[in-house]
């Protein structure tokens, strides 16, 4: 029997989709700000250890991982701690503590606009 509560999911407000970080990059030239913010986030996944710690509560069931459940990447807790704490700082995952534990999710609207900025323009027919 499992004692899991099932939360619901939230809708974005109306008028408020999601808003991504920066144009797509076929768009039209990045700012400065544009550029910063999206290589901080590139930077951040650009380990391996971390993109296997991001994909990994990405894809967990429910979209948020314990940090008991993705810390079997091939290094110490505390590093783990440090990649996720690297991952945060870049704005691609949250936390929240429950007890001893601490939970990770991947919000919606940084995986959108994380896709979005990588979007080509359409082929041409």
């Amino acid at each position: 029997m499992s004692h899991a509560k099932v939360l619901p999911l939230l809708e974005p407000a109306e008028g408020q989709g999601v808003v991504p970080c920066c144009p797509p990059v076929t768009e039209r030239p990045m700012t400065a700000d544009e550029a910063e913010t999206a290589a901080r986030m590139f930077k951040a996944l650009g380990d391996p250890v971390r993109l296997r710690l991001f994909s990994a509560v990405a894809s967990h069931e429910g979209g948020e991982a314990c940090v008991c459940d993705i810390s079997d990447v091939g290094v110490s807790q505390p590093t783990v701690s440090h990649h996720l704490k690297k991952l945060k700082e870049a704005g691609l995952l949250t936390s929240e503590r429950r007890g001893t534990w601490v939970y990770y999710r991947v919000e919606p609207s940084v995986l959108a606009a994380m896709g979005q900025l990588l979007v080509g323009a359409p082929a041409a027919a």
